[in-house]
């Protein structure tokens, strides 16, 4: 059984920063590890993710420039840097890992294990 825990959120005002962390349990051949956040009543959203054998991240619109994905993959931990926080960043951050592409890494169903999620508010 693999178990994906997230760590690092909390309550900070508009400008200010936080750092999510988030391990595998377990040494998996995982080929990405990622983060997504769903807000009440919204749909999850893709925010960034990391693809380890090319050592490639990847960022919505949204948070670029803003945020930074980085990890170390032989522990199978990553790291999310959200710098600039905004109130619309307000959401459950998710960690994600997966073993094989299903068609983008930019969506859920590529993602094999989930955190059960770690809240970010984010006040003006």
């Amino acid at each position: 059984q693999v178990q994906v825990v997230e760590s690092g959120g909390g309550s900070v005002q508009a400008g200010d920063s936080l750092r999510l962390s988030c391990t595998a349990s377990r040494a998996l051949s995982l080929y990405a590890m990622g983060w997504f956040r769903q807000a009440p009543g919204k749909e999850r959203e893709f925010v960034a993710s990391i693809v380890w054998p090319v050592r490639e991240s990847i960022y919505d619109d949204s948070v670029k420039g803003r945020f930074a994905i980085s990890g170390v993959n032989g522990r199978n931990t990553i790291y999310l840097q959200m710098n600039s926080l905004k109130p619309e960043d307000t959401a459950t951050y998710f960690c994600a890992a997966g073993r094989r592409l299903r068609g983008s890494w930019r969506t859920p169903e590529s993602y094999e294990y989930w955190g059960q999620g770690a809240q970010v508010t984010v006040s003006s």
